[in-house]
Formats: C-alpha cells, sequence, structure tokens
C-alpha cells in the first residue's frame, strides 16, 4: 500500500517506511527461522533499530526542507484525507486574503488573528502571510483589469459624456477605491481647493498628493480634467493608475467626440443614415442596392411669386416654419429624408432602415404634413401650401457623387414617378400611385384620377387623390 502511495505522490517518508517495513519483516523472518536465539535477538534489533534510524532521517531530511514538523507525515494520508485537507488549505487561504483585505481597518496583525484559529506557528504564519499577500495583489490586478476592460467597452458604445462617466467611475470605484474625476472649467480644473493648469502636469506627468496621484484627463492635447487615484495598496497601483487615466482619457475623448459626430451629422443628414455611417464607415461607399421603397416627393406651390413679394429673411422663416413641422412627421413615421431642394424635400421609406409597412407610413406621413401646413398656412395669411406626391416600386439607393464629395440618395422609375405625382397634386392634397394604394389596402379614402400620361414616361399611370385613411 506504501508503493502504491509513492507511485502516486512521490516522498521520501513512504520510501523510509517501505524499507522500513522490509527491515521488520527481515527481523520477523530472521527472529523465527534461526535456532541461534541470541544472534537472532541481536539481529532483530539492529534490523529494527535500522528502520527506525532510516524513518527519522527522512522525516528530518523533511522537517528542514518545510521548516516546520506539521505534516511530516502527510504523505502517508488516503486520498480522501488529502482531499480534505486540501480544502481546509484553500479555505484558509480565502480567510487569509480576507484579512489582508481588511487589515487596515481592524489594525490587528495577521499572525494574531490566524495563528490561534489554524494552530500554526510563526514561521508558517509567515509563509501564509507571504503566499496570502501574493493571492491578494493578484486578485487585486485582476478586479483592476476587468475594470479596464469595462470602461474600454463603455468608450465604444457611444453613451453621454455624463452617463460614461457616472457608469465608469461606479465600475472604477469597485475596483480602485475613492477615484475622483474633476472636469475642466475656464481652463483650471479644481482639487482639494487647489486649481491646477495645462502648465501644472508637464508632459502629462502625474502630480503625487497624499496617498494618491493626480493625473491629467488629455482630449485632443488639451486639459479636460483630472483624476484623482489612491495608491499604496499593491506594488502596481502606480502603472494601474497610469493605465486607468489613459482609458479614462479615451472615453472622455470618444464620448465627446460622438457627441460631435452626431450632432453634425443628424443635423445635416437623417438620422437612419447617420446611425449608418457611425456604425459602419463602409456604407459611405459609392454605389448602391435594388431596393422595394416608398418616396414621398413635396414642395410649397405657389413659392416662386411668395418669393417675389417678401424679403429673402422671410422666405427664409416661412422655410423653417414648414420644414420644422415636417420633418418630426416624417421620422417619427420611419422616413428618412434625403433632400432639400429650395421648398421641396424628398423623403424615402423602408431605405435605408427596412419598414414592413413603409407604404402605409408614407401616407400617414403625407397626411400629417398636410395638416400641419394647414394649420400653419391658416395663422399667416399668403403662405403657399405643401402638395404631396407618394409612390412605391424599386429604386437604386445608395450612395451618389464622387470620392470627394457625395449624398445618400434614391434613383429609379419609382422615384421619379414620386416626383410627377406631387408636381400635378394640388395644394393641401396628396396624391398617390396604384402601387401604393395596392399595398395600403381597403382603408384608404381615395379618388381616381384615372390613368395619366406623365412627362417622361411612355405608360400611363394610374393616380388617386388621398383623402384619408379608415
Amino acid at each position: 500500500m506504501m508503493f502504491q502511495l509513492h507511485r502516486r505522490r512521490p516522498a521520501v517518508v513512504l520510501i523510509s517506511l517501505v524499507t522500513a517495513y522490509a527491515l521488520l519483516a527481515e527481523a520477523l523472518v530472521a527472529g523465527l527461522s534461526h535456532r541461534n536465539w541470541h544472534l537472532s535477538w541481536w539481529l532483530w534489533h539492529v534490523l529494527l533499530t535500522t528502520a527506525f534510524v532510516f524513518v527519522a532521517y527522512s522525516a528530518y531530511l523533511q522537517f528542514r526542507r518545510e521548516g516546520t514538523s506539521a505534516g511530516l507525515f502527510d504523505s502517508v494520508a488516503l486520498s480522501a484525507t488529502v482531499r480534505r485537507i486540501r480544502a481546509d488549505y484553500e479555505a484558509a487561504l480565502e480567510e487569509l486574503v480576507g484579512h489582508l483585505r481588511r487589515r487596515e481597518e481592524s489594525r490587528v496583525p495577521i499572525a494574531n488573528r490566524l495563528a490561534g484559529k489554524f494552530g500554526l506557528t510563526d514561521s508558517q504564519v509567515a509563509v501564509l502571510d507571504r503566499a496570502g499577500e501574493a493571492l491578494a495583489n493578484e486578485r487585486e490586478l485582476s478586479d483592476r483589469l476587468a475594470a479596464l476592460a469595462d470602461i474600454g467597452r463603455q468608450a465604444r458604445v457611444g453613451l453621454p459624456e455624463k452617463e460614461m462617466l457616472a457608469q465608469g467611475l461606479d465600475r472604477v470605484r469597485q475596483a480602485y477605491g475613492d477615484v475622483r474625476i474633476k472636469l475642466v472649467d475656464n481652463g483650471r480644473v479644481t482639487v482639494s481647493s487647489r486649481e491646477y493648469g495645462q502648465r501644472d502636469f508637464p508632459e502629462n506627468r502625474p502630480i503625487r498628493l497624499e496617498g494618491k496621484l493626480l493625473h491629467p484627463l488629455m482630449v485632443k492635447g488639451r486639459l479636460a480634467g483630472a483624476l484623482e487615484v489612491p495608491i499604496g495598496r499593491t506594488p502596481q497601483d502606480e502603472a494601474l493608475a497610469a493605465t486607468l487615466a489613459g482609458q479614462m482619457s479615451i472615453s472622455l475623448e470618444n464620448a465627446r467626440l460622438y457627441s460631435e459626430l452626431e450632432t453634425l451629422f443628424r443635423q445635416y443628414m437623417s438620422p437612419d443614415v447617420a446611425q449608418s455611417l457611425l456604425a459602419d464607415p463602409q456604407t459611405a461607399a459609392l454605389g448602391g442596392e435594388l431596393v422595394e421603397l416608398t418616396a414621398l416627393f413635396a414642395d410649397l406651390k405657389g413659392f416662386t411669386s411668395f418669393s417675389e413679394r417678401v424679403a429673402p429673411g422671410e422666405i427664409v422663416e416661412m422655410l423653417n416654419r414648414y420644414h420644422t413641422a415636417a420633418v418630426p412627421i416624417v421620422l417619427g413615421n420611419g422616413g428618412t429624408i434625403v433632400q432639400f431642394v429650395g421648398d421641396a424635400l424628398l423623403a424615402l421609406f423602408n431605405a435605408p432602415a427596412r419598414q414592413e409597412d413603409h407604404a402605409l407610413a408614407a401616407v400617414r406621413a403625407g397626411l400629417a404634413m398636410q395638416e400641419a401646413a394647414e394649420e400653419i398656412a391658416a395663422g399667416m395669411p399668403g403662405y403657399p401650401r405643401f402638395r404631396i406626391g407618394i409612390n412605391t416600386g424599386e429604386a437604386l439607393v445608395g450612395n451618389i457623387g464622387s470620392p470627394e464629395l457625395r449624398g445618400f440618395n434614391a434613383m429609379g422609375d419609382c422615384v421619379n414617378v414620386a416626383a410627377r405625382l406631387e408636381g400635378i397634386a394640388e395644394p393641401g392634397s396628396v396624391v398617390i400611385g396604384q402601387t401604393t394604394l395596392d399595398l395600403i389596402g381597403p382603408q384608404a379614402e381615395t379618388r381616381s384620377l384615372g390613368p395619366l400620361n406623365l412627362k417622361g414616361r411612355e405608360q400611363p399611370v394610374h393616380a388617386y387623390v388621398l383623402s384619408g385613411l379608415s
């Protein structure tokens, strides 16, 4: 049995015991087989003494190696005992780590708390103290690296600056302690009643405070804030504080860049197009795809004569009133505005964002635009009124232009027909094509205009004046 244990867990003590048993067996055989009792007696004692000396010497060697007498014969233990000992050892290490993390609060030496509970000698406690320190440092490092990874993920999702900082601080404080961020105000950042400027951080180096480091947060090469990080808990504190400051600077710069881009994109193009470009810049490549969509054309009937009568400032004011009312309606129904040309606008439904009921969404937007325009015109006598044309069909949708300047647009017969239907519509009315009516179904309240010969088309187009939806 001892030999089998040695094969699984080699140990000097096991070899000593195997040898001792062999010598004792030999002494027993010698005592039983020899008639000379005195000789057998001496031989028996010599062999017995040799066996015990061998075991004692192996125990001494292990004592020299371990530095303690505890556990000298642990190698003799069975597998179940070994598993229990390992479980107890893991529990002891976990408790040790807990004591290490709370030692600043308790101010009681670790040896005083562990020696009595586990029956350890001073040398054993010292060994466990070093092992626990290493384990605690490793866990501290893992927690802080995980916090850095979480901050990096937050920097990629385009959170608003305040929300990003709030979430980032909550996560960082779990690993780093009492971390604080101060943002720049009038070129200065105030920390502990003292003001700091960019010149106070030469070469972006941190400032040492009592038990803390004050790292600059840089955005586009300029001071944007300061990060106050406590140090002194682990040997890696200063390096980790520098890494955290760099990550927070990147996150802050990304948050502000996202805000700038979103503001710029959303003010100059439809939100769906802006979101697509922010998510994948490759969508800005020239070219397109064939998509079934519903196109909505709208312009102001009588805009030219109105422009002749009033000053340019009044023209701009009038257009802004109408577009301020129309744009939220189009966007609220899932449409994408791709063009403003003077008093006209072109909106697409089902491109680039896909919509299941794009034809219904387009006609709802058209009717709502006319209602809003009527309210504006009622309060401003002499204002022109909207006329709207809507048509459904396939069109090539994508980026059209040159490598230097391009725009998102749609081309095809479907879009051309929508423009022609808008041209024949009366002020305050919405005219739709046959395909759009087919997709809407019987809920559309229409009046047929019959087959129309539109400019640029050889085949007639059936058109309808839409008065409402049931």
